[in-house]
């Protein structure tokens, strides 16, 4: 017999249990709509280290010649702190993507926070830029904040048509949206392969889609037998489900 992990031991349970031991509503109710995820985990997923997402997500303070400044949260979590540590939802996660997609672009930080907020406020939505409607409506809204700033901006429009063209459309191509056009499902390796990260099932964690089970947990199993096709046979699914999860987790690890 196979040595088989435990899929929930993925899982943060010292989180969850907190959060079980908190919350004030059904836990069913946030954690089965809108995925849970570590500071750790979405580093993993996204590529953007952990200083980066606190900062983003926390705020910050700097030196400045007259004491010290307070650089705000560019947006809030979904959920809130569990147990003193910080808990990111599904939305966090493509938001980090974007929003590291415009600095890697040359947008600055200031230019940033102004697009975020204009995003916010035009679309209604706290995530803007992991929106179907942000692909469609973001150079309007460019436009509107260069025209309340006479056209005074640090960042090139062609530099922003570059972002859209080869990062922004792409990425969000790889989402499925519910009919408000918010993010459901995100396939990171294109929708003609198998992993998905969908809120609602595995607390929102990389899955073999149609079999539900985590990539983790099919590829340290592989690992610890050595043998895809053993794995395949214990969990009744096909040697290219486990192959796949094997190669994305490897790509994350890389």
């Amino acid at each position: 017999m196979p040595v088989v992990l435990d899929p929930l031991s993925d899982l943060p349970f010292g989180v969850l249990r907190a959060y079980f031991e908190t919350a004030l509503i059904p836990v069913i109710t946030p954690l089965l709509q809108t995925g849970i995820y570590t500071v750790a985990e979405a580093s993993r997923l996204t590529r953007v280290s952990t200083s980066r997402i606190r900062r983003w997500l926390r705020g910050y303070e700097f030196k400045v010649k007259h004491g010290r400044h307070r650089s705000p949260a560019v947006w809030n979590s979904q959920l809130p702190p569990i147990d003193h540590a910080m808990a990111l939802g599904f939305l966090d996660l493509l938001e980090i993507r974007a929003v590291d997609a415009f600095i890697s672009a040359g947008v600055s930080w200031r230019d940033l926070r102004l697009i975020h907020n204009q995003a916010r406020q035009w679309l209604g939505n706290n995530h803007p830029f992991c929106t179907n409607r942000f692909a469609t409506d973001g150079h309007t809204i460019f436009m509107e904040l260069r025209g309340k700033n006479h056209g005074v901006m640090l960042w090139d429009m062609r530099a922003v048509q570059r972002v859209f063209d080869k990062i922004i459309r792409p990425f969000l191509k790889n989402v499925e949206f519910d009919s408000g056009k918010i993010p459901r499902r995100w396939w990171p390796r294109g929708k003609h392969r198998q992993v998905a990260l969908d809120p609602r099932r595995s607390f929102g964690h990389p899955i073999i889609f149609k079999e539900g089970i985590s990539t983790r947990v099919l590829a340290r199993s592989a690992r610890a037998n050595n043998s895809m096709e053993e794995v395949a046979r214990w969990f009744e699914i096909s040697p290219a489900s486990v192959r796949e999860a094997v190669d994305f987790e490897q790509a994350l690890a890389a």
